[in-house]
């Protein structure tokens, strides 16, 4: 595409005004311009170039293809299920729903597979009213019906859907129950992780000790907010991270699990047709209780 630049738009940045003329978005330009698909008077330029009038602008923006949910013949196990919705208890080790590279062997995948129909929703997150991280095992609640969804959605937002987790956490905390308060967003020291920062979204977790070991404890976790990774990055933050965790703790190569020792064991909720308070509860996998088992017995030390 050929556009030459007019005194109103002179002095836009280059990224700014492709995005702007080709309805992309910014990244999107930025890697386009950096495999030299953005030329101003036909030579590669910097994204943040300033624009001048009567520049020629020529650019084709290579777009990434359109990810789409494929069925797949995978196990799940299903707690309950109903023309409304189903209650699956997903292992650790499985990824929600596709993103970015992985698109294939996720729960979204096995529940398109299960349901043979189309579920409710984004694409990518068909049927979904929240998510677990890829190595917490647990419930979640998944709409087979638009209108499920929407209800559904709307008990999460509100804050009507209560969630518990269980958790193995390295130390005792001092008070047997508490309430841990802070802002999550994105750590801009790594955008992989997130922190608790001040600009961050309002986060609240309320933990129980359930039983405390010589180094390490069980505690037991009520949602107030779902922020992505709130109870590990919480717990991160006053000096008892989830045991294994290794974005926020660290792995210990004598516990054999996939990632941190984090359950969502239980899950309470009103039902979208008929309003009947609904409960489910799972046991911690056998990877969890045998992590349990060996925080019992103090680490021997040489």
């Amino acid at each position: 595409m050929l556009h030459v630049v007019t005194a109103e738009q002179a002095g836009k940045r280059t990224d700014v005004l492709v995005a702007f003329l080709c309805g992309a978005s910014r990244s999107l330009i930025t890697q386009s311009a950096r495999r030299g698909e953005v030329l101003v008077n036909g030579s590669p330029v910097k994204p943040s170039r300033p624009l001048e009038t009567g520049d020629v602008l020529e650019f084709e923006i290579t777009r990434p293809p359109v990810l789409v949910a494929q069925p797949e013949s995978i196990p799940l196990d299903i707690v309950y299920e109903d023309d409304d919705l189903l209650v699956v208890n997903k292992p650790a080790g499985m990824v929600t729903h596709p993103a970015h590279t992985i698109v294939s062997g996720t729960l979204v995948n096995a529940l398109l597979a299960h349901v043979q129909a189309a579920l409710p929703g984004d694409l990518l997150r068909p049927g979904l009213v929240h998510r677990l991280d890829r190595d917490t095992s647990g419930l979640l609640v998944v709409a087979k019906r638009e209108e499920s969804l929407r209800a559904l959605g709307l008990a999460m937002k509100g804050r009507r859907v209560e969630r518990e987790y269980l958790g193995l956490v390295r130390g005792v905390p001092q008070h047997p129950l508490g309430s841990i308060e802070g802002p999550i967003g994105r750590d801009p020291r790594n955008r992989l992780r997130f922190a608790i920062v001040d600009d961050g979204k309002p986060a609240v977790t309320h933990y129980e000790v359930r039983e405390a070991f010589a180094e390490h404890a069980e505690l037991l976790f009520r949602l107030e907010t779902g922020r992505t990774h709130q109870i590990r990055v919480h717990l991160s933050g006053i000096g008892h991270p989830v045991l294994n965790d290794p974005l926020y703790g660290k792995v210990e190569s004598r516990f054999d699990l996939p990632g941190q020792a984090l359950h969502a064991w239980r899950l309470s909720f009103r039902h979208p047709s008929s309003g009947e308070t609904m409960t489910f509860e799972a046991q911690p996998p056998a990877a969890y209780v045998d992590a349990k088992a060996l925080v019992r017995r103090p680490l021997e030390r040489p």
